[in-house]
């Protein structure tokens, strides 16, 4: 069998801070996109800081702010935002979804207590994605579906997913492949911690550890993921989901959303950013610009 060789896209997610850190935060990465050194920088996605305090998952809940235009504006204003995540049942939340979305940034519900109606509303408005089906927002039920139900039934909605045993059983990474064949993308939810050994560590305010390569707060609150893109595919896999599709999870799927960036196929012309793969997705090589990336 040849070795397969895939390309990923990149971008860095920044959790919920004060707006001012935010902001420093994105200047800063709007530098780091110019450096031609290392992983390509796509943008950002901000997951916050217009969050449902019910369902915020291991960001501050101090933190969280209803959804504001003016800082929407600022936000955008201020750096590389590719992204941002929110819970569209807030107030003003739609309205931020129209500014988003006439700005070309991709608009996700996540940590979300919303209902399937209110999910609707935010995909009709232009919401394309999810972020990290299942984990931190309303539960699916047969007459109570949540964002769940409404992205599943929604062909135009792309849908991230944490595949690792930690976040989701593999039963579910294997239902949510069936469901939405084709509009599954793979996501880390990495923390500055991934690849790290066990340990005491901080994201932000946040203070967790972790043990066995799982990552949680002192109250057991899961805070992210240590795994890799790679790590995920693999986990996959396992789950039953057949290594093309997983694969496609990690590329081509979620290329779609950036068609101007030349992401996630390998065609003639295209900037060479592959990695290179065995037959047991062992990893045999990573090439940056056609070049080999020590």
């Amino acid at each position: 069998m040849p070795v397969p060789a895939w390309r990923w896209p990149a971008r860095v997610s920044w959790p919920t801070s004060p707006p001012e850190q935010t902001i420093a935060a994105l200047a800063t990465a709007g530098k780091a996109q110019a450096d031609s050194a290392g992983a390509r920088i796509l943008g950002v996605h901000l997951e916050g800081p217009f969050l449902s305090p019910d369902r915020p998952g291991t960001h501050p809940t101090h933190l969280l702010r209803a959804p504001d235009i003016a800082l929407t504006q600022r936000l955008l204003d201020a750096g590389p935002v590719t992204q941002i995540t929110l819970a569209p049942e807030l107030p003003g939340a739609l309205d931020v979804v129209d500014l988003c979305v006439r700005n070309g940034i991709l608009v996700a519900c996540g940590h979300t207590n919303a209902t399937a109606g209110q999910a609707h509303a935010a995909f009709d408005r232009g919401a394309r994605l999810v972020t990290h089906l299942f984990d931190a927002m309303r539960p699916f039920t047969h007459r109570d579906p949540g964002v769940i139900g409404a992205a599943l039934t929604r062909g135009e909605v792309t849908i991230g997913l944490i595949a690792d045993p930690s976040h989701l059983a593999p039963e579910t990474v294997h239902l949510a492949f069936q469901a939405a064949p084709e509009r599954i993308a793979l996501v880390t939810d990495a923390l500055a911690a991934a690849g790290c050994p066990d340990g005491h560590y901080r994201l932000g305010e946040v203070e967790f550890d972790v043990a066995d390569g799982v990552a949680r707060r002192a109250d057991g609150t899961l805070v992210g993921s240590t795994g890799t893109l790679l790590d995920a595919v693999r986990h996959a896999c396992a789950a039953g989901v057949p290594v093309e599709a997983a694969l496609n999870a990690a590329t081509r799927v979620p290329a779609r959303l950036h068609p101007e960036a030349g992401i996630g196929l390998l065609r003639p012309g295209d900037p060479a950013d592959v990695v290179v793969l065995d037959d047991d997705l062992g990893l045999r090589a990573v090439l940056r610009r056609g070049g080999p990336v020590p």
